[in-house]
């Protein structure tokens, strides 16, 4: 089954932040490169979206809804439904992201 994949908003502003950052830090090329494999990843998900696994942090919270894939040490979480796969989340992984997730997802 081939799924629909969106990029919400805040998801876009996390990989314009990631992208801004990389590229104030690096380089042009390491932005593009970092940019295209996230945006690679995001789209994959149309196919085998549940490959990705809970995020830990939810799961202690017993919050399943959500998944999420890595391309380290970027996190991607987000969510199924029906034929759909919703993007809601490109994080740094070594940040602590336990208020971040409860704050952004369980609003």
């Amino acid at each position: 089954m081939i799924y629909s994949v969106a990029i919400i908003d805040d998801a876009q502003a996390d990989i314009l932040a990631i992208y801004k950052y990389i590229l104030g830090n690096d380089s042009v090329g390491a932005a593009d490169h970092v940019f295209g494999k996230i945006e690679e990843l995001c789209y994959s998900l149309n196919q085998l979206p549940e490959r990705g696994h809970v995020p830990p942090e939810l799961a202690r919270i017993n919050v399943t809804a959500y998944l999420e894939v890595h391309f380290k040490p970027y996190r991607i979480i987000y969510e199924i439904e029906g034929k759909k796969v919703f993007i809601h989340c490109i994080l740094d992984g070594r940040r602590e992201l336990q208020d971040i997730l409860e704050r952004r997802l369980l609003r």
